[in-house]
Protein backbone atom coordinates (compact mmCIF):
# COMPACT_ATOMS: atom_id res chain seq x y z
CA UNK A 1 0.00 0.00 0.00
CA UNK A 2 1.36 3.12 -1.00
CA UNK A 3 1.64 6.44 1.58
CA UNK A 4 -1.11 8.97 1.14
CA UNK A 5 -0.59 12.28 0.37
CA UNK A 6 0.41 15.94 2.75
CA UNK A 7 -1.40 19.09 1.51
CA UNK A 8 -0.54 22.19 2.87
CA UNK A 9 -4.00 24.04 2.06
CA UNK A 10 -3.90 28.06 1.93
CA UNK A 11 -7.65 29.27 3.65
CA UNK A 12 -7.01 33.00 2.95
CA UNK A 13 -7.48 35.53 5.39
CA UNK A 14 -11.03 34.88 6.96
CA UNK A 15 -13.59 34.56 4.58
CA UNK A 16 -14.61 31.16 2.97
CA UNK A 17 -15.21 32.86 -0.20
CA UNK A 18 -11.15 33.27 -0.51
CA UNK A 19 -10.26 30.02 -0.55
CA UNK A 20 -8.97 29.02 -3.91
CA UNK A 21 -10.82 26.74 -6.11
CA UNK A 22 -7.87 24.20 -5.67
CA UNK A 23 -8.00 24.26 -1.89
CA UNK A 24 -11.62 23.73 -1.68
CA UNK A 25 -11.52 20.66 -4.19
CA UNK A 26 -8.57 19.08 -2.15
CA UNK A 27 -10.09 19.75 0.90
CA UNK A 28 -13.26 18.02 -0.35
CA UNK A 29 -11.35 15.17 -1.48
CA UNK A 30 -9.01 14.82 1.59
CA UNK A 31 -9.30 11.71 3.93
CA UNK A 32 -8.27 13.51 6.64
CA UNK A 33 -8.64 17.31 7.94
CA UNK A 34 -6.00 18.05 10.14
CA UNK A 35 -6.23 21.70 11.79
CA UNK A 36 -4.93 23.32 14.97
CA UNK A 37 -6.28 25.30 17.67
CA UNK A 38 -5.34 26.74 20.84
CA UNK A 39 -6.76 25.10 24.37
CA UNK A 40 -9.75 26.73 23.95
CA UNK A 41 -10.68 24.19 21.01
CA UNK A 42 -12.24 26.89 18.77
CA UNK A 43 -10.35 26.73 15.13
CA UNK A 44 -10.45 29.85 13.05
CA UNK A 45 -9.13 27.25 10.48
CA UNK A 46 -11.75 24.36 10.19
CA UNK A 47 -14.21 27.44 10.48
CA UNK A 48 -13.02 28.39 7.22
CA UNK A 49 -13.00 25.24 5.87
CA UNK A 50 -16.16 24.25 7.20
CA UNK A 51 -18.10 25.05 3.80
CA UNK A 52 -15.96 22.81 1.77
CA UNK A 53 -15.59 19.70 4.22
CA UNK A 54 -17.29 16.05 4.27
CA UNK A 55 -19.26 14.53 6.90
CA UNK A 56 -17.59 11.36 6.53
CA UNK A 57 -13.75 12.73 6.94
CA UNK A 58 -11.66 12.27 9.86
CA UNK A 59 -10.77 14.71 12.14
CA UNK A 60 -7.48 15.71 13.62
CA UNK A 61 -7.83 18.52 16.11
CA UNK A 62 -3.95 19.56 17.36
CA UNK A 63 -3.90 21.76 20.14
CA UNK A 64 -0.93 23.68 21.30
CA UNK A 65 0.02 23.04 24.88
CA UNK A 66 1.21 26.89 25.35
CA UNK A 67 0.34 29.87 23.77
CA UNK A 68 1.33 33.36 25.49
CA UNK A 69 0.75 31.90 29.10
CA UNK A 70 3.61 30.60 31.04
CA UNK A 71 4.59 26.46 31.42
CA UNK A 72 6.43 24.23 33.56
CA UNK A 73 7.74 22.34 30.73
CA UNK A 74 11.61 21.59 31.89
CA UNK A 75 12.46 23.23 28.42
CA UNK A 76 10.23 26.47 29.04
CA UNK A 77 7.95 27.46 26.26
CA UNK A 78 9.90 26.51 23.20
CA UNK A 79 9.92 22.67 24.35
CA UNK A 80 6.65 22.30 25.26
CA UNK A 81 6.04 23.75 21.56
CA UNK A 82 8.64 22.08 20.10
CA UNK A 83 7.24 18.83 21.84
CA UNK A 84 3.89 19.13 20.53
CA UNK A 85 5.23 19.53 16.91
CA UNK A 86 6.49 16.04 16.67
CA UNK A 87 3.93 14.19 18.45
CA UNK A 88 1.12 16.27 16.24
CA UNK A 89 3.75 15.05 13.29
CA UNK A 90 3.66 11.86 13.98
CA UNK A 91 -0.02 11.49 14.91
CA UNK A 92 -0.33 12.86 10.77
CA UNK A 93 2.73 10.54 9.84
CA UNK A 94 0.17 7.18 11.60
CA UNK A 95 -2.72 8.31 8.50
CA UNK A 96 -0.15 9.45 5.81
CA UNK A 97 1.70 5.98 6.37
CA UNK A 98 -1.48 4.46 6.07
CA UNK A 99 -1.94 5.65 2.69
CA UNK A 100 -4.84 8.23 3.88
CA UNK A 101 -4.61 11.53 2.13
CA UNK A 102 -3.88 14.31 5.27
CA UNK A 103 -4.89 17.98 4.37
CA UNK A 104 -3.79 20.40 6.94
CA UNK A 105 -5.56 23.35 7.01
CA UNK A 106 -3.36 26.78 7.35
CA UNK A 107 -5.26 30.34 7.71
CA UNK A 108 -3.70 32.52 5.35
CA UNK A 109 -0.54 31.38 3.33
CA UNK A 110 1.09 28.38 4.87
CA UNK A 111 4.49 29.27 4.40
CA UNK A 112 3.69 32.71 5.86
CA UNK A 113 3.87 32.90 9.44
CA UNK A 114 2.17 29.52 9.46
CA UNK A 115 2.21 26.36 11.81
CA UNK A 116 1.88 24.05 8.68
CA UNK A 117 5.87 24.76 7.98
CA UNK A 118 6.96 22.96 11.61
CA UNK A 119 4.73 19.82 10.11
CA UNK A 120 6.06 20.41 6.48
CA UNK A 121 9.90 19.76 8.00
CA UNK A 122 8.97 16.80 10.13
CA UNK A 123 7.02 15.33 6.82
CA UNK A 124 8.38 16.48 3.92
CA UNK A 125 11.40 14.10 3.72
CA UNK A 126 9.16 10.80 4.35
CA UNK A 127 5.82 11.47 2.73
CA UNK A 128 4.97 13.37 -0.76
CA UNK A 129 3.70 16.92 -0.23
CA UNK A 130 2.64 19.77 -1.64
CA UNK A 131 1.33 23.34 -0.85
CA UNK A 132 -1.35 25.32 -2.15
CA UNK A 133 -1.27 29.13 -1.41
CA UNK A 134 -3.20 30.61 0.57
CA UNK A 135 -4.50 34.90 0.49
CA UNK A 136 -2.03 36.49 2.96
CA UNK A 137 -3.57 39.01 6.19
CA UNK A 138 -1.06 41.73 4.77
CA UNK A 139 -3.47 41.10 1.31
CA UNK A 140 -6.53 41.04 2.87
CA UNK A 141 -5.24 43.82 5.12
CA UNK A 142 -4.28 46.25 2.23
CA UNK A 143 -7.50 45.48 0.35
CA UNK A 144 -9.72 46.48 3.78
CA UNK A 145 -7.71 49.77 3.69
CA UNK A 146 -8.74 50.32 -0.19
CA UNK A 147 -5.21 52.00 -0.87
CA UNK A 148 -2.07 50.68 -2.00
CA UNK A 149 0.84 49.03 -0.07
CA UNK A 150 3.72 49.69 -2.46
CA UNK A 151 4.11 50.98 -5.55
CA UNK A 152 6.80 51.31 -8.12
CA UNK A 153 10.16 50.04 -6.80
CA UNK A 154 9.02 50.69 -3.13
CA UNK A 155 9.93 48.48 -0.43
CA UNK A 156 8.15 46.58 1.53
CA UNK A 157 8.98 44.84 5.12
CA UNK A 158 7.10 42.81 7.02
CA UNK A 159 7.72 42.71 10.90
CA UNK A 160 6.37 40.54 13.61
CA UNK A 161 5.11 42.85 16.80
CA UNK A 162 7.09 40.49 19.40
CA UNK A 163 10.71 42.29 17.89
CA UNK A 164 12.03 44.52 20.65
CA UNK A 165 10.62 47.62 20.33
CA UNK A 166 14.15 49.64 19.42
CA UNK A 167 14.31 46.72 16.73
CA UNK A 168 11.02 47.42 15.47
CA UNK A 169 11.66 51.25 15.46
CA UNK A 170 15.02 51.16 13.53
CA UNK A 171 13.58 48.82 10.95
CA UNK A 172 10.16 51.14 10.08
CA UNK A 173 12.46 53.94 9.89
CA UNK A 174 14.36 52.31 6.90
CA UNK A 175 11.44 50.76 5.00
CA UNK A 176 9.27 52.69 2.62
CA UNK A 177 5.89 50.25 3.63
CA UNK A 178 5.38 48.05 6.66
CA UNK A 179 3.52 45.35 8.20
CA UNK A 180 3.37 44.49 11.73
CA UNK A 181 1.77 41.32 12.45
CA UNK A 182 1.70 39.43 15.62
CA UNK A 183 -0.30 41.99 17.60
CA UNK A 184 -2.34 40.94 20.45
CA UNK A 185 -0.61 41.63 23.80
CA UNK A 186 2.16 42.92 21.84
CA UNK A 187 0.77 46.19 20.96
CA UNK A 188 1.81 48.99 22.69
CA UNK A 189 4.85 47.81 22.03
CA UNK A 190 3.99 48.28 18.44
CA UNK A 191 2.25 51.40 18.74
CA UNK A 192 5.57 53.14 20.64
CA UNK A 193 7.89 52.02 18.12
CA UNK A 194 5.02 53.60 15.51
CA UNK A 195 5.31 56.92 17.55
CA UNK A 196 9.73 56.52 17.86
CA UNK A 197 10.20 56.26 14.06
CA UNK A 198 7.29 59.05 12.99
CA UNK A 199 5.37 56.73 11.32
CA UNK A 200 2.14 56.71 13.74
CA UNK A 201 0.19 59.21 11.82
CA UNK A 202 0.71 57.25 8.30
CA UNK A 203 0.04 53.67 10.72
CA UNK A 204 -3.45 51.74 10.64
CA UNK A 205 -4.93 49.12 12.36
CA UNK A 206 -6.98 46.02 10.57
CA UNK A 207 -8.73 43.95 12.69
CA UNK A 208 -9.98 40.01 11.18
CA UNK A 209 -9.39 41.22 7.85
CA UNK A 210 -11.98 39.48 5.14
CA UNK A 211 -14.06 38.38 8.24
CA UNK A 212 -17.69 39.59 9.05
CA UNK A 213 -15.77 40.84 12.12
CA UNK A 214 -13.51 43.14 10.05
CA UNK A 215 -12.65 46.40 12.20
CA UNK A 216 -10.23 49.13 10.70
CA UNK A 217 -9.05 51.88 12.69
CA UNK A 218 -6.56 54.19 12.72
CA UNK A 219 -3.34 52.81 14.60
CA UNK A 220 -3.42 55.82 17.21
CA UNK A 221 -6.81 54.90 17.87
CA UNK A 222 -6.92 51.53 19.47
CA UNK A 223 -7.20 50.63 22.57
CA UNK A 224 -4.36 48.32 23.50
CA UNK A 225 -6.63 45.82 26.01
CA UNK A 226 -8.98 44.86 22.55
CA UNK A 227 -6.29 43.65 20.35
CA UNK A 228 -6.62 40.40 19.14
CA UNK A 229 -3.84 38.20 17.70
CA UNK A 230 -5.60 38.12 14.35
CA UNK A 231 -4.64 42.09 13.42
CA UNK A 232 -2.25 43.63 11.72
CA UNK A 233 -0.79 47.74 11.14
CA UNK A 234 -0.05 48.71 7.68
CA UNK A 235 2.38 51.69 7.27
CA UNK A 236 1.71 52.38 3.31
CA UNK A 237 4.86 53.50 0.81
CA UNK A 238 4.54 57.34 -0.55
CA UNK A 239 2.37 57.78 -2.88
CA UNK A 240 3.52 58.92 -6.08
CA UNK A 241 3.07 62.31 -7.28
CA UNK A 242 0.68 61.05 -10.01
CA UNK A 243 -2.88 60.17 -8.48
CA UNK A 244 -4.65 57.20 -8.93
CA UNK A 245 -7.90 57.46 -11.18
CA UNK A 246 -10.81 57.12 -9.04
CA UNK A 247 -14.29 56.50 -10.79
CA UNK A 248 -17.31 59.43 -9.96
CA UNK A 249 -20.30 58.02 -8.17
CA UNK A 250 -22.63 60.03 -10.95
CA UNK A 251 -26.66 59.40 -10.49
CA UNK A 252 -27.82 57.53 -13.40
CA UNK A 253 -24.47 55.91 -13.68
CA UNK A 254 -23.47 52.72 -13.01
CA UNK A 255 -19.45 54.04 -11.57
CA UNK A 256 -19.12 54.29 -7.91
CA UNK A 257 -16.13 55.16 -6.00
CA UNK A 258 -14.32 52.14 -4.72
CA UNK A 259 -14.35 51.92 -0.66
CA UNK A 260 -14.54 55.60 -0.16
CA UNK A 261 -17.11 57.07 2.37
CA UNK A 262 -15.84 56.26 5.48
CA UNK A 263 -12.20 55.80 4.51
CA UNK A 264 -10.82 57.06 0.44
CA UNK A 265 -8.13 55.21 0.29
CA UNK A 266 -6.66 56.73 -2.59
CA UNK A 267 -7.34 60.46 -1.14
CA UNK A 268 -5.43 62.44 0.89
CA UNK A 269 -4.20 66.23 2.21
CA UNK A 270 -0.96 68.08 2.00
CA UNK A 271 -1.74 69.26 5.64
CA UNK A 272 -0.18 72.28 7.40
CA UNK A 273 2.73 70.98 10.09
CA UNK A 274 1.26 71.54 13.49
CA UNK A 275 -1.77 69.57 14.84
CA UNK A 276 -3.35 67.50 17.13
CA UNK A 277 -4.45 64.37 17.41
CA UNK A 278 -8.59 63.26 19.03
CA UNK A 279 -8.39 59.68 19.96
CA UNK A 280 -11.90 58.50 19.35
CA UNK A 281 -12.05 55.50 17.78
CA UNK A 282 -13.74 54.85 14.42
CA UNK A 283 -14.34 51.93 12.67
CA UNK A 284 -14.33 52.09 8.97
CA UNK A 285 -16.32 50.03 7.04
CA UNK A 286 -15.37 48.51 3.38
CA UNK A 287 -18.46 48.82 1.44
CA UNK A 288 -18.05 50.76 -1.33
CA UNK A 289 -21.96 51.52 -2.24
CA UNK A 290 -22.80 54.30 0.69
CA UNK A 291 -21.45 56.85 -1.92
CA UNK A 292 -23.95 55.94 -3.88
CA UNK A 293 -26.54 56.20 -1.17
CA UNK A 294 -25.60 59.37 0.59
CA UNK A 295 -26.11 61.11 -3.06
CA UNK A 296 -29.40 59.57 -3.68
CA UNK A 297 -30.62 60.83 0.04
CA UNK A 298 -30.44 64.20 -0.91
CA UNK A 299 -32.75 65.77 -4.20
CA UNK A 300 -31.66 66.90 -7.39
CA UNK A 301 -30.55 70.67 -5.97
CA UNK A 302 -26.94 71.89 -6.24
CA UNK A 303 -25.47 71.76 -2.30
CA UNK A 304 -22.17 74.02 -1.88
CA UNK A 305 -18.43 72.83 -1.02
CA UNK A 306 -16.84 75.27 1.86
CA UNK A 307 -13.37 74.51 2.59
CA UNK A 308 -12.43 75.97 6.09
CA UNK A 309 -9.27 75.70 8.63
CA UNK A 310 -9.83 74.31 12.05
CA UNK A 311 -6.79 75.82 13.21
CA UNK A 312 -3.43 74.77 14.21
CA UNK A 313 -4.68 72.56 17.34
CA UNK A 314 -6.40 74.16 20.08
CA UNK A 315 -10.80 73.90 19.66
CA UNK A 316 -10.11 77.79 20.75
CA UNK A 317 -8.33 78.57 17.47
CA UNK A 318 -11.57 77.71 15.30
CA UNK A 319 -13.29 80.97 14.09
CA UNK A 320 -16.99 81.31 14.86
CA UNK A 321 -17.79 81.21 11.32
CA UNK A 322 -16.15 77.77 10.94
CA UNK A 323 -17.90 76.17 13.31
CA UNK A 324 -20.96 77.60 12.28
CA UNK A 325 -20.05 76.12 8.74
CA UNK A 326 -19.51 72.73 10.62
CA UNK A 327 -22.93 72.88 12.60
CA UNK A 328 -24.80 73.05 9.07
CA UNK A 329 -22.90 70.71 6.79
CA UNK A 330 -24.63 67.62 5.78
CA UNK A 331 -21.03 65.97 5.49
CA UNK A 332 -17.28 66.07 6.41
CA UNK A 333 -14.59 65.58 4.33
CA UNK A 334 -11.11 65.86 4.99
CA UNK A 335 -7.74 64.13 6.60
CA UNK A 336 -8.35 61.02 9.37
CA UNK A 337 -6.99 63.13 12.23
CA UNK A 338 -8.41 66.63 11.35
CA UNK A 339 -11.97 64.93 10.98
CA UNK A 340 -11.37 63.50 14.28
CA UNK A 341 -11.00 66.96 16.00
CA UNK A 342 -14.41 67.95 14.55
CA UNK A 343 -17.47 66.68 17.28
CA UNK A 344 -19.87 64.04 15.76
CA UNK A 345 -23.27 65.32 14.98
CA UNK A 346 -26.07 63.09 14.43
CA UNK A 347 -27.11 62.54 10.98
CA UNK A 348 -24.00 64.50 9.61
CA UNK A 349 -21.88 62.10 7.41
CA UNK A 350 -17.79 61.54 8.05
CA UNK A 351 -15.90 60.84 4.50
CA UNK A 352 -12.32 60.31 6.02
CA UNK A 353 -9.16 59.67 4.24
CA UNK A 354 -5.48 59.25 4.57
CA UNK A 355 -2.68 61.99 3.63
CA UNK A 356 -1.46 61.37 0.34
CA UNK A 357 -2.85 63.14 -2.28
CA UNK A 358 -5.58 65.84 -2.54
CA UNK A 359 -7.35 65.70 -6.45
CA UNK A 360 -9.60 62.31 -5.23
CA UNK A 361 -10.99 63.99 -1.79
CA UNK A 362 -12.27 67.62 -3.58
CA UNK A 363 -13.26 64.96 -6.42
CA UNK A 364 -15.42 63.23 -3.75
CA UNK A 365 -16.31 66.70 -2.19
CA UNK A 366 -17.73 68.51 -5.44
CA UNK A 367 -20.14 65.59 -6.49
CA UNK A 368 -21.73 65.72 -3.17
CA UNK A 369 -22.03 69.01 -3.39
CA UNK A 370 -23.56 67.99 -7.14
CA UNK A 371 -25.91 66.14 -5.95
CA UNK A 372 -27.82 68.65 -2.84
CA UNK A 373 -25.08 67.84 -0.09
CA UNK A 374 -23.67 70.76 1.77
CA UNK A 375 -19.70 69.71 1.95
CA UNK A 376 -17.43 71.12 4.26
CA UNK A 377 -13.56 70.18 3.41
CA UNK A 378 -11.74 69.97 6.46
CA UNK A 379 -8.05 70.83 7.04
CA UNK A 380 -6.00 72.31 9.87
CA UNK A 381 -4.67 75.66 10.01
CA UNK A 382 -5.94 77.95 6.99
CA UNK A 383 -7.06 76.06 4.07
CA UNK A 384 -5.10 78.18 1.76
CA UNK A 385 -1.91 77.71 3.24
CA UNK A 386 -0.49 74.13 2.02
CA UNK A 387 -3.63 72.63 2.29
CA UNK A 388 -6.82 71.82 0.54
CA UNK A 389 -8.35 75.00 -0.92
CA UNK A 390 -6.17 74.99 -3.89
CA UNK A 391 -6.77 71.25 -4.64
CA UNK A 392 -10.56 71.69 -4.20
CA UNK A 393 -10.84 75.16 -6.57
CA UNK A 394 -8.06 73.45 -8.84
CA UNK A 395 -10.40 70.21 -9.25
CA UNK A 396 -13.60 72.38 -9.24
CA UNK A 397 -12.20 74.05 -12.93
CA UNK A 398 -13.01 71.12 -14.81
CA UNK A 399 -16.37 71.38 -16.32
CA UNK A 400 -18.30 68.87 -14.89
CA UNK A 401 -18.17 71.11 -11.46
CA UNK A 402 -19.72 73.72 -13.20
CA UNK A 403 -22.19 75.16 -10.91
CA UNK A 404 -21.28 74.17 -7.84
CA UNK A 405 -20.40 77.04 -5.28
CA UNK A 406 -16.73 76.35 -3.44
CA UNK A 407 -16.66 79.24 -0.53
CA UNK A 408 -12.88 79.43 1.65
CA UNK A 409 -13.29 80.10 4.71
CA UNK A 410 -9.97 80.98 6.40
CA UNK A 411 -7.98 80.16 9.70
CA UNK A 412 -5.39 80.68 12.13
CA UNK A 413 -2.04 79.28 10.45
CA UNK A 414 0.31 77.04 11.57
CA UNK A 415 2.92 79.85 11.37
CA UNK A 416 1.28 82.37 13.02
CA UNK A 417 0.06 80.31 15.93
CA UNK A 418 3.96 79.34 16.75
CA UNK A 419 5.14 82.86 16.13
CA UNK A 420 2.52 84.26 18.69
CA UNK A 421 4.40 81.55 21.58
CA UNK A 422 7.53 83.46 21.37
CA UNK A 423 6.24 86.79 20.82
CA UNK A 424 6.67 88.36 17.03
CA UNK A 425 9.70 86.33 14.77
CA UNK A 426 7.45 86.89 12.03
CA UNK A 427 7.16 91.05 12.79
CA UNK A 428 8.26 91.80 9.54
CA UNK A 429 8.36 90.75 5.93
CA UNK A 430 8.41 86.95 5.83
CA UNK A 431 7.87 83.83 3.71
CA UNK A 432 6.19 80.33 3.89
CA UNK A 433 8.03 77.57 2.46
CA UNK A 434 7.07 73.69 2.28
CA UNK A 435 10.45 71.42 2.57
CA UNK A 436 8.55 69.21 0.93
CA UNK A 437 9.51 67.37 -2.43
CA UNK A 438 6.06 65.23 -3.23
CA UNK A 439 4.74 67.55 -5.78
CA UNK A 440 8.03 70.00 -6.57
CA UNK A 441 11.46 68.92 -6.74
CA UNK A 442 14.06 69.74 -4.16
CA UNK A 443 15.82 72.03 -6.37
CA UNK A 444 13.12 74.73 -6.35
CA UNK A 445 13.05 74.32 -2.73
CA UNK A 446 16.37 74.89 -2.23
CA UNK A 447 16.63 77.55 -4.87
CA UNK A 448 13.56 79.42 -2.90
CA UNK A 449 15.51 78.74 0.54
CA UNK A 450 18.59 80.69 -1.35
CA UNK A 451 16.27 83.34 -2.67
CA UNK A 452 14.51 84.02 0.26
CA UNK A 453 17.43 83.84 2.70
CA UNK A 454 19.43 86.43 -0.04
CA UNK A 455 16.43 88.65 0.75
CA UNK A 456 17.45 88.79 4.39
CA UNK A 457 13.38 87.35 4.87
CA UNK A 458 12.37 85.53 8.33
CA UNK A 459 11.13 82.15 6.73
CA UNK A 460 8.32 80.04 8.20
CA UNK A 461 9.23 76.19 7.16
CA UNK A 462 6.02 74.08 6.95
CA UNK A 463 6.24 70.25 6.15
CA UNK A 464 10.26 69.67 7.46
CA UNK A 465 9.92 66.27 7.70
CA UNK A 466 8.43 63.16 7.79
CA UNK A 467 8.88 59.70 8.38
CA UNK A 468 10.19 58.99 4.49
CA UNK A 469 12.17 62.47 4.17
CA UNK A 470 14.68 62.66 6.75
CA UNK A 471 17.30 64.90 5.29
CA UNK A 472 16.28 68.11 3.98
CA UNK A 473 16.19 69.77 7.28
CA UNK A 474 19.87 69.61 7.40
CA UNK A 475 19.71 70.29 3.40
CA UNK A 476 17.95 73.47 4.71
CA UNK A 477 19.90 74.28 7.25
CA UNK A 478 23.24 74.26 4.60
CA UNK A 479 21.75 76.71 2.05
CA UNK A 480 20.38 79.28 5.16
CA UNK A 481 23.89 78.84 6.61
CA UNK A 482 25.15 80.66 3.15
CA UNK A 483 23.27 83.51 3.70
CA UNK A 484 22.51 84.07 7.53
CA UNK A 485 24.73 83.92 10.58
CA UNK A 486 25.08 80.94 12.81
CA UNK A 487 23.49 82.93 15.37
CA UNK A 488 20.25 83.25 13.26
CA UNK A 489 17.47 82.23 15.47
CA UNK A 490 15.12 79.23 14.90
CA UNK A 491 11.98 78.52 16.45
CA UNK A 492 10.98 74.98 16.61
CA UNK A 493 7.01 74.69 17.36
CA UNK A 494 5.79 71.35 17.62
CA UNK A 495 2.13 70.74 18.07
CA UNK A 496 1.28 74.22 19.19
CA UNK A 497 -2.22 73.99 21.17
CA UNK A 498 -1.90 70.44 21.06
CA UNK A 499 -1.72 68.01 24.21
CA UNK A 500 1.90 67.56 23.37
CA UNK A 501 3.13 70.96 22.72
CA UNK A 502 6.92 72.24 23.03
CA UNK A 503 8.67 75.51 21.54
CA UNK A 504 12.49 75.87 21.93
CA UNK A 505 14.56 78.67 20.23
CA UNK A 506 18.13 77.90 18.76
CA UNK A 507 20.38 78.89 16.68
CA UNK A 508 20.77 78.21 13.14
CA UNK A 509 24.13 76.47 13.19
CA UNK A 510 22.48 74.16 16.37
CA UNK A 511 19.80 73.32 13.96
CA UNK A 512 19.48 69.39 15.02
CA UNK A 513 17.32 67.40 12.28
CA UNK A 514 16.75 64.24 14.43
CA UNK A 515 14.76 66.86 16.77
CA UNK A 516 12.18 67.76 13.33
CA UNK A 517 9.39 65.55 12.36
CA UNK A 518 6.49 66.63 10.83
CA UNK A 519 4.09 68.12 13.28
CA UNK A 520 7.02 70.14 13.81
CA UNK A 521 7.06 73.85 12.09
CA UNK A 522 10.00 76.43 11.79
CA UNK A 523 10.36 79.61 11.52
CA UNK A 524 14.17 80.82 10.83
CA UNK A 525 14.72 84.69 11.76
CA UNK A 526 15.97 87.59 9.41
CA UNK A 527 19.38 89.79 10.45
CA UNK A 528 16.73 92.21 12.65
CA UNK A 529 15.76 89.00 14.68
CA UNK A 530 16.32 89.42 17.99
CA UNK A 531 15.99 86.72 20.88
CA UNK A 532 15.35 88.69 24.63
CA UNK A 533 15.30 86.73 27.65
CA UNK A 534 12.59 88.01 29.96
CA UNK A 535 10.54 87.01 33.33
CA UNK A 536 7.79 85.65 30.74
CA UNK A 537 10.40 83.33 29.10
CA UNK A 538 12.52 83.58 25.67
CA UNK A 539 10.89 86.03 23.53
CA UNK A 540 11.68 86.80 20.12
CA UNK A 541 10.98 89.13 17.74
CA UNK A 542 11.34 90.91 13.90
CA UNK A 543 12.07 94.53 13.80
CA UNK A 544 10.78 96.30 11.35
CA UNK A 545 13.34 99.25 11.49
CA UNK A 546 16.76 98.51 9.67
CA UNK A 547 19.59 100.86 10.07
CA UNK A 548 20.28 103.05 7.39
Amino acid sequence: MSNGKLWGVGLGPGDPELVTVKAARVIAEADVIAFHSARHGRSISRGIAAPYMRADQLEEHLIYPVTTETTDHPGGYQGAIDEFYERAAERLATHLAAGRSVALLAAGDPLFYSSYMHMHRRLADRFEAEIIPGITSVSAASAALGTPLVEGEQVLTVLPGTMPTEELTRRLRDTDAAAIMKLGRTYPGVRQALSDSGRLADAYYIERASSTRQRVLAADDVDDADVPYFAITLVPGPRPTTPLPLAHSVRGQSQTIGAATDLLGTAAVSPEAVDSESRTARTVPSDSSRVEETSSHFSGSTGEVVVVGLGPGSPDWTTPEVERALADATDLVGYTTYINRVPSRPGQRRHASDNRVESERAAMALDLAKHGAKVVVVSSGDPGVFAMAAAVLEESADPQWQGVPVRVLPGLTAANAVASRVGAPLGHDYAMISLSDRLKPWEVVAQRLSAVAAADMAIAIYNPASSQRMWQVAAMRDVLLEHRKPDTPVVLGRDVGGPTESVRVVTLAELDPAEVDMRTLLIVGASTTAVVESDQGTRVYTSRRYQR
